[in-house]
């Protein structure tokens, strides 16, 4: 009986360095992920409030074209001669000065 009382060989670490590897397990996950993703999120919405009328972009569905208006949520975008589609902003990716539009 007395041998299920005693304590593993190696003793345990204590709370207080269990409580740091968690604390660093989470500033790395924050540093390493999280805070990078907030600022592609911010930079993403800088580019798409600079975006214009005449600026190329792409979709997150990969149509390519060129915004012709620009409302408060949305860009009109013509995709080709006479075709113009309207566009939610959160939806276009990409404004570059390499997109081809015929």
């Amino acid at each position: 009986m007395n041998i299920l009382l005693q304590l593993p060989a190696g003793g345990a670490g204590g709370m207080g360095s269990t409580l740091f590897m968690l604390i660093a397990i989470i500033a790395v996950f924050y540093f390493f992920m999280i805070r990078p993703q907030q600022k592609k999120q911010k930079d993403l919405q800088k580019s798409r409030e600079a975006m214009s009328t005449g600026d190329k972009v792409v979709t997150a569905g990969g149509i390519h074209g060129r915004i012709k208006e620009v409302g408060d949520t949305w860009f009109l975008v013509e995709v080709a001669d006479g075709v113009k589609l309207k566009f939610e902003k959160s939806s276009v990716y990409a404004s570059s000065k390499d997109v081809t539009v015929q």
